[in-house]
């Protein structure tokens, strides 16, 4: 692949170019529509650097891939779509108790079940969230051209390294899909995981003098360096061995999802568009957020006086600046292709502030702006 200059090119394929410029070095996955092109351009892009590209029997066995080639210090990543995003959240949940850094693509489909498996949908929202079982720490980034998704699998990457946790980059079908221009760069930012430097005997990897008190993180070793330590998907004491102990493993749990929670500021990206004098914004994310934009274009056309605020980040979820925008406007319309997920988290946190109105769509096709023009103005 190139690595200057300016290239027509796929979401799915812009995804891998920013991933290799982000250092990615190990891909574990198997093909699902509409992700394939991701294993496909692994398959043909990291033996050239010297990475790995390994077809696993299924979406269970890759993501426990990842994890071992994260373990060896690899930068590693897996891409999915529907059913095999559901397979994944066993060892997702493992990712995070263990704080194991790596990335997982999902290229949402319409579902459930097999679905549509060509369609566009924005169904795993909470899936992103809630997929695997019991408290655990998530980032879920959201990009919404062949740009964007270029640019901000590298942010995935180093929020992963930097925080050691899995990251969800949710990508839809319609963002995969498409074809545009693509700047070709160098990333402004490679952030690599923090090593121990402490002395090889007696190494515990979660004794907490090794804690770094703003992430919330403990430095890791590859596996081959010569620290030895044991990695499990039970709550654990400092030496990284399993305990039952109730207090030490309420405090695991709450770092774990503190680090990220506490840390919401450094990685709140979003777009506001004709907010100044907005009386009423429509929320949308990912290829949604494309036609809204078109539809905010028209309705003040008509003299209405109509913004958009599209998240990126979409988990955790950004409460500050959401609730100051529903202090300032009438009504907010929350526009998702699924039948109401990410409203479910606005009108939380802004129902009292003002009104909540929803757009949904599942039929595996994109919103026209007149769907979304019509529904503002209070049409069906």
């Amino acid at each position: 692949m190139s690595n200057k200059g300016y290239k027509l090119m796929q979401g799915n394929e812009a995804c891998i170019e920013g991933a290799l410029a982000a250092g990615y070095s190990f891909f574990a996955g198997y093909p699902i529509t509409p992700s394939t092109e991701l294993a496909e351009l692994s398959a043909k892009e990291l033996p050239k650097i010297g990475g790995k590209f390994i077809q696993m029997e299924d979406e269970l066995a890759s993501m426990a891939a990842i994890i071992g080639a994260s373990l060896t210090g690899k930068k590693s990543m897996t891409a999915t779509s529907g059913p095999g995003f559901s397979l994944m959240q066993e060892n997702f949940g493992y990712a995070c108790l263990a704080e194991i850094p790596c990335v997982v693509v999902n290229v949402q489909r319409g579902g459930p079940s097999t679905g549509m498996p060509t369609s566009p949908a924005q169904g795993e929202v909470m899936q992103a969230k809630w997929g695997t079982h019991g408290d655990h720490p998530v980032i879920t980034l959201s990009p919404n051209s062949v740009q964007e998704t270029y640019d901000y699998i590298g942010t995935a990457f180093n929020l992963a390294e930097k925080y050691r946790t899995p990251v969800i980059y949710l990508m839809d079908e319609t963002v995969g899909h498409m074809r545009e221009k693509l700047v070709v760069k160098t990333p402004d930012e490679i952030i690599d995981r923090k090593k121990p430097t402490c002395a090889k005997e007696g190494y515990a990897p979660f004794d907490d003098k090794y804690l770094d008190e703003e992430t919330q993180t403990h430095p890791l070793a590859s596996f081959g360096d010569g620290y030895r330590f044991h990695v499990t998907g039970l709550t654990h004491d400092e030496t990284g061995f399993p305990t039952n102990d109730g207090e030490i493993s309420g405090k695991l749990i709450e770092r774990i999802c503190n680090k990220v929670e506490d840390n919401i500021d450094d990685f709140s990206y979003y777009e506001e568009y004709m907010l100044e004098d907005a009386e009423e914004v429509i929320i949308a994310f990912g290829g949604v957020s494309r036609t809204a934009k078109e539809s905010v274009d028209e309705l003040r056309a008509e003299g209405k006086k109509v913004g958009m605020f599209r998240p990126i980040t979409i988990w955790p979820f950004l409460n500050k600046q959401i609730v100051e925008l529903s202090k300032k406007v009438n009504t907010i319309h929350v526009a998702e292709m699924n039948l109401g997920q990410y409203v479910l988290e606005v009108e939380r946190v802004c129902g009292c502030n003002c009104d909540i109105k929803r757009i949904n769509k599942v039929t595996g096709s994109l919103f026209t702006p007149s769907e979304i023009v019509e529904a503002v103005k209070g049409g069906k």
